[in-house]
């Protein structure tokens, strides 16, 4: 995959993904995909399907749990 793969924004505002990147992450046709902002660009990132996360978190405890109200 070379870094200079570039892809033109159409005027019904669709973008075609360079083959060299769409086979280097093995990205398939209807796949779902994250926009997420990051200061002037955009990060592109695929949607797990829910049974890829099947026992990501085996073993977690929910007691004790901390969250954002309770940091310092």
């Amino acid at each position: 995959m070379k870094s200079k793969d570039t892809a033109t924004l159409s005027t019904k505002f669709q973008i075609s993904i360079p083959k060299a990147v769409r086979i280097a992450r093995q990205w398939r046709a209807g796949q779902v995909f994250a926009f997420i902002p990051k200061g002037d660009g955009v990060l592109l990132v695929p949607v797990p399907k829910l049974e890829a996360l099947a026992g990501i978190a085996k073993g977690a405890k929910a007691t004790r749990y901390r969250d954002r109200r309770d940091r310092v």
